[in-house]
């Protein structure tokens, strides 16, 4: 009995070793069982799907798992309700989508940094599998994405199709990766989501022409790849044939070739996705400058004949009248 007190005290004092994860679906039947028996290796997995139409949420409440519903609106505001309105078991969490998969390597090194953390937030690296194999080259990796963060250190803002990280502090890299099966619904719905991808990448591809600008400090000097890569793709908005430079940048440049036949339909399909932005935008300007032609002008009074208009239409006075009686 006497080393009861010693304990409790140490399970009092040893901070919290695990972490929760958020799992972000929309009709993902095929890929959610895969993705949560993935992140079954923490004790709290939740669910948050935009109210799907097929089987997703049918078959994630098969597993111990929590299952929440919520109205998509954006990638932004879907994760900054999700972390708002969905308290986490614990104080760290993970955010995972359903064609990723959470890997032991990966989940041991997120322990290791919630142990002894040194930032609110952590970037992890995709592999992107695309016709079952690993797009090493032509895809930028690695490429970061923040997924392991603090529970109120971070929000998330809209940015173009996708989302872009607000954090009250500061943020570190994970040098685990995590599997992204970027085509495993098949080719046909690839090309469904980047149609619909395109739509409000055009949308904020427009804004920054207009108002934005190429921070080129960041872009030669960044202090990491997360911010020379957007820098790079603020330059890339500005360029002339974009599809053609993506595709010839990813092949030769990246080395997509060295990836093989994958490699080449990847890059293919990328600047096609490209090339859809570019029509897009051109479709928003044209139609913006049909819609400002047909509304006419706002209507204006010709100060030069309005005294004249006024005085003829001016109520005749008592003296006017008496004289007109005379």
């Amino acid at each position: 009995m006497a080393s009861l007190p010693n304990k409790l005290s140490l399970a009092i004092t040893v901070p919290n070793s695990m972490f929760s994860i958020y799992i972000l679906t929309y009709n993902e039947e095929l890929d959610i069982a895969a993705c949560i028996e993935s992140a079954l290796l923490s004790d709290d997995v939740i669910v948050v799907d935009s109210c799907s139409s097929d089987r997703t949420v049918e078959i994630a409440s098969r597993y111990p798992v929590r299952v929440i519903e919520h109205p998509f609106e954006s990638h932004g505001k879907q994760r900054t309700w999700m972390l708002e309105n969905i308290p986490p078991k614990h104080e760290w969490v993970y955010i995972l989508e359903a064609d990723e998969r959470m890997t032991p390597e990966l989940f041991q090194e997120c322990l290791d940094c919630i142990r002894a953390p040194q930032h609110v937030g952590y970037y992890a690296a995709e592999r992107v599998m695309f016709m079952d194999r690993w797009i090493r080259h032509s895809t930028q990796y690695p490429r970061y994405q923040l997924r392991l963060l603090r529970h109120g250190k971070v929000w998330f803002t809209d940015y173009g199709h996708t989302e872009r990280e607000v954090c009250d502090g500061s943020t570190g890299f994970l040098t685990e990766t995590y599997p992204h099966y970027t085509c495993g619904k098949g080719l046909s719905r690839w090309v469904e989501k980047h149609n619909r991808y395109s739509t409000d990448e055009a949308r904020e591809t427009l804004r920054q022409l207009e108002s934005g600008r190429v921070e080129w400090g960041k872009l030669l000097w960044g202090k990491s790849e997360v911010e020379r890569r957007r820098a790079l793709k603020d330059l890339s908005l500005r360029m002339p044939f974009r599809p053609l430079v993506r595709w010839f940048y990813m092949y030769f440049i990246l080395g997509g070739w060295r990836d093989g036949q994958a490699g080449f339909a990847w890059c293919t399909l990328q600047a096609f996705y490209e090339y859809l932005i570019v029509l897009k935008v051109r479709e928003l300007k044209r139609d913006r400058a049909q819609a400002a032609a047909a509304t006419p002008p706002p209507f204006q009074v010709d100060t030069a004949i309005a005294p004249a208009v006024n005085r003829e239409a001016a109520p005749a006075t008592d003296s006017q009248v008496m004289a007109n009686r005379q």
